[in-house]
């Protein structure tokens, strides 16, 4: 392997002697002997603390969806299956087989009990931890000054900072979420093979050269490579957001190993294109999965320009939150802001950017840090994402680690000796609020609650609010959340419907009829609000106005059974027999074991005098039902017109 260049990189300045370190006085020999070999035991009993109060956290939100209700992850075999996750629907899965298949593992375990899930979710991360620890331990044994604070420690604090923080729980606890970990972890491992294959080990008595890589390296490793790129591969196979890892792995190359983008790519030539070559892979299952539903991108109706405005005060949000996470907020809702309003934000965000792209050239370590916060985000936080959730916590899953690096360097640079009583002391406080952060997430009500508490303008909160209050039969709070909600939201049309089915349980019916047309005034196509709006109109014994919804309905949704039924059934009591015949032997060819089909049918051969004996039918819904005493009267009726 050629020499790298003689240019300065890492973190110390293009000239001179001063180094981001100081040259201070190491940690307490108690601490020294017992980090360098207890590290990863402390990271995972760390990790252990923070999530044991998650395993009874039950499925929430659109784990239901890409879970529970999810049928490709109820077999692992065969591999085609679990590794083809539903398409079109916008679920988190969507696109995304790695993530889908890692969920059928969980469901050959616990089926739909939560345990195993979170079990997984908490193993993901903590290796996370581990990986993080070691790719920050193999860095710094490769930068230096002289004789500071051993590498172990230094990556222990880091990574620990990173593990603890209560910004994690969105990407830990909330189970679906796992897309943001499980790709963390494969992010962590592209870079950390690389650099494996690339970079000494570190040693705990490692003298290392004044800011510049050293130049005792090992021969190129092609089987750590190999292991990167696999690595790459399965994360594209994960989330979008692995779609920077090769620019990133790039990056890293040139700050710590090569020492330029020239000797870089001349080194490692066909590494970086393996690298490349995952592209294809994501490429193909983002165009496979048309963008995930609608959920990313322009198709989710979120103008790229709207969303560019609202990431410029999203980014130094996130930064706020790494320094101070409170309050945490599980659904942000949509958070636009005007020119005039993000005017600061953008100013600032250009500063930094700005500052990192100098860093880069003049302290190329320190820039690094930069560039691994702002790529890692670019995904989601530009105008890239284009998504109704402005402000999403579990997209800091792994920019957070630069802001813990930093801040741990910058730690022992002033505090020196004294930065392991700031380490741990911010641990327990972080780890701390992680466990009660991981409390607000013990039911569907608590999330929600604490999320319209915290955020009380936003509509779908609310509407998500009262769903949850609908299902547990809590009718009049529902309402009043689904009320608010189509105050702040007034186009949304599912709200002015499950407004109307809380209004039906307590009786509400001529207000409830309103609410259901306009839901249809939003959206008239919404089969499921002309369904139940038929079925109110029928109750009140408007049979024509009934009629007329079932069969918007059936036309609408010609495979709605339940609907093609209803629609039989309002036929027969108007008297239009034939027609009402027609409906419910449809009807009985997907259903042949529905008692209130053959119960119609055998109606209407009474009533037309049929040859066909009737009695069968009512013998049928018997069979189905032996305690339906007016099937009996029926049946003896027939066998008497015989």
């Amino acid at each position: 392997m050629p020499s790298p260049p003689e240019r300065k990189t890492g973190l110390a300045h293009g000239g001179g002697n001063s180094s981001v370190f100081s040259v201070a006085p190491s940690s307490p020999s108690f601490i020294r002997g017992i980090l360098p070999r207890w590290s990863p035991a402390l990271l995972v009993a760390a990790v252990v603390i923070a999530y044991a109060n998650t395993f009874s956290v039950p499925f929430l939100f659109d784990d239901v969806l890409a879970i529970v209700e999810n049928p490709t992850i109820r077999h692992l075999w065969p591999l085609t299956t679990s590794l083809s996750p539903p398409a079109g629907q916008g679920l988190t899965v969507e696109g995304r087989p790695l993530l889908n298949f890692s969920f059928a593992l969980n469901y050959a375990v616990s089926g739909t009990a939560p345990w195993s899930y979170h079990l997984a979710n908490i193993a993901l991360h903590a290796l996370a931890a581990l990986t993080l620890f070691s790719l920050i331990r193999r860095t710094l044994a490769a930068l230096s000054t002289p004789r500071v604070e051993s590498p172990t420690t230094l990556a222990f604090y880091a990574a620990l900072l990173w593990a603890v923080h209560p910004l994690q729980t969105e990407s830990v606890t909330y189970i679906v979420q796992r897309a943001e970990s499980l790709m963390g972890l494969l992010y962590l491992l592209t870079l950390y093979c690389f650099a494996r294959g690339a970079l000494p080990p570190p040693r705990p008595t490692l003298a290392l050269v004044e800011g510049r890589p050293s130049e005792n390296r090992p021969p190129r490793s092609a089987a750590w490579q190999t292991l990167a790129v696999l690595a790459c591969a399965l994360g594209m196979a994960t989330k979008e957001v692995m779609v920077t890892a090769p620019l990133l792995t790039l990056l890293y190359d040139r700050t710590f190993v090569s020492g330029s983008f020239r000797t870089a790519l001349r080194r490692h030539a066909r590494c970086y294109a393996a690298l490349a070559a995952t592209w294809l892979l994501l490429a193909a299952l983002v165009l496979g999965s048309g963008s995930r539903g609608g959920t990313i991108g322009g198709a989710s109706g979120v103008a790229w320009w709207e969303f560019a405005l609202t990431q410029s005060r999203a980014v130094l949000h996130y930064v706020r939150l790494a320094v101070w996470p409170s309050p945490l907020i599980f659904d942000y809702g949509p958070d636009f802001v005007s020119l005039a309003t993000a005017a600061p934000y953008l100013l600032l965000d250009l500063a930094l950017l700005t500052l990192t792209g100098l860093a880069l050239w003049r302290r190329p370590a320190l820039g690094f840090l930069g560039a691994w916060f702002f790529l890692i985000l670019a995904p989601t936080s530009s105008v890239v994402g284009g998504t109704r959730q402005m402000l999403v916590e579990h997209r800091l899953y792994l920019p957070l680690a630069a802001l813990t690096v930093g801040a741990t360097l910058g730690a022992h640079r002033y505090l020196g000796r004294r930065t392991w009583i700031a380490a741990l002391a911010a641990a327990v406080a972080l780890g701390t609020a992680t466990v009660y952060r991981n409390a607000d997430y013990a039911s569907e009500l608590t999330l929600y609650r604490d999320t319209v508490v915290k955020r009380p303008a936003n509509g779908f909160a609310r509407y998500n609010l009262g769903k949850v209050y609908a299902d547990a039969g809590r009718h009049a709070e529902a309402i009043a959340e689904f009320t608010e909600s189509a105050r702040l939201i007034p186009a949304a049309a599912p709200t002015p419907f499950n407004l109307a089915n809380s209004l039906v349980a307590l009786g509400r019916t001529a207000e409830a009829r309103a609410s259901y047309e306009a839901a249809l005034r939003l959206d008239p196509r919404y089969v499921k609000a002309h369904f139940n709006l038929g079925n109110l109109l029928l109750a009140a014994g408007d049979k024509s106005a009934a009629l007329d919804r079932f069969q918007t309905a059936v036309a609408l949704a010609p495979g709605d059974l339940t609907a093609r039924t209803n629609l039989g059934g309002v036929l027969l009591e108007l008297g239009r027999l034939d027609e009402a015949r027609a409906q419910l032997e449809h009807v009985a060819r997907d259903q042949p074991d529905s008692v209130e089909v053959h119960f119609g049918l055998g109606n209407i051969a009474l009533l037309q005098a049929r040859p066909a004996d009737p009695a069968r039918e009512f013998e049928t819904v018997l069979r189905l039902r032996p305690d339906l005493a007016v099937a009996r009267e029926r049946l003896e009726l027939a066998r008497a017109r015989r």
